[in-house]
C-alpha cells in the first residue's frame, strides 16, 4: 500500500490529524493510513511481502493496526505493538498469534468477549465493555520500537483515550512498556499529573490517580511469559476479575 496525499508522513502531520478527529471510526481509518515512521513502514511492509511460510497463501495487512472494541468501553487493555505475523497479518490487534490466543480466552472466561479465539478480522469476535489498543500501532523489529517511534505514535493513543474518556474506568497495562506509555497519555487526555516518582510496574500493581481511570499492571501475554508459567491463566483471570469490579461490571 502506498501513501495517499492525505496520509500522515511526519510527526507534525500525525499530531494534526489525531487532534482533529471527531470519532473512533475516523481515527481508526487515519491510523491505518499512517506512514510517519520510515523504519516501521519498511519493516511492516517487508514482512507483508516475504510472509511466514505457514501464511504464504494469505494477504497480509501490512499497515498500522487500529484499536478494537466498543466506543463506550469501561475497560481498556493497553499493549505494546502489533505482532509481525499476528496483527500485522490479520489487521486486528492481538489476532492470529499465540499472545492473542491467551488473551481472548481470558476475556471470554471473564465474560468480556463472545468467543475464546481470534484468528482473523472476520471471525465474528465481539468484545463487551472492553477496548484494546497499543501504544505503538505498527509492528516493530524485535518487538522494540524506538523512543522516537513511540513518541510519533503517541498522538493516536492520546486521541483514542480522549474519545473513550466518558465511559473508561480501568486500564490494564500489559507489560512495562505499556505501563510507561500510560503516564504521558493520561496526563494529556485527562489533564492530571502523574505521581512522582512514577509507580513501578508489576503484575497486579494498582494505581489510582484522581480524575483518571484506575491503572492495573499485568505481565504481557507473550509466549515467553505464558510458556514459562510466569503468567498463568489464573493470574490473568484475577486481573480481569479485579478490572470488572473496579469498572462496576461485576
Amino acid at each position: 500500500m502506498q501513501p495517499s496525499d492525505s496520509s500522515p508522513r511526519t510527526p507534525e502531520e500525525v499530531v494534526a490529524q489525531a487532534a482533529g478527529t471527531a470519532s473512533l471510526s475516523v481515527l481508526d481509518a487515519r491510523i491505518a493510513d499512517c506512514f510517519a515512521c520510515p523504519r516501521l513502514v519498511e519493516w511492516r511492509t517487508g514482512i507483508a511481502r516475504v510472509k511466514r511460510a505457514s501464511f504464504r497463501d494469505q494477504e497480509y495487512w501490512g499497515r498500522p493496526v487500529p484499536g478494537m472494541g466498543p466506543p463506550d468501553a469501561s475497560i481498556a487493555i493497553l499493549g505494546l505493538a502489533p505482532a509481525a505475523h499476528g496483527g500485522n497479518r490479520t489487521g486486528r490487534i492481538f489476532t492470529g498469534d499465540r499472545s492473542g490466543d491467551v488473551l481472548f480466552a481470558a476475556l471470554h472466561r471473564a465474560g468480556l468477549a463472545n468467543q475464546p479465539t481470534s484468528v482473523s478480522a472476520d471471525d465474528g469476535l465481539a468484545l463487551w465493555h472492553t477496548r484494546i489498543f497499543a501504544a505503538v500501532r505498527c509492528a516493530p523489529p524485535d518487538n522494540k520500537p524506538l523512543p522516537e517511534e513511540r513518541d510519533t505514535c503517541a498522538p493516536w493513543f492520546r486521541r483514542e483515550l480522549e474519545l473513550v474518556r466518558p465511559t473508561l474506568r480501568v486500564v490494564v497495562a500489559l507489560g512495562a512498556f505499556a505501563w510507561a506509555a500510560w503516564w504521558p497519555a493520561m496526563a494529556a487526555a485527562y489533564r492530571v499529573r502523574p505521581p512522582v516518582p512514577r509507580p513501578k510496574f508489576g503484575h497486579g500493581a494498582q494505581v489510582s490517580v484522581p480524575g483518571a481511570p484506575v491503572l492495573l499492571g499485568c505481565f504481557h501475554v507473550s509466549q515467553q511469559n505464558t510458556f514459562t508459567g510466569r503468567l498463568t491463566p489464573a493470574m490473568l483471570d484475577e486481573v480481569f476479575s479485579r478490572a470488572k469490579d473496579l469498572a462496576g461490571l461485576a
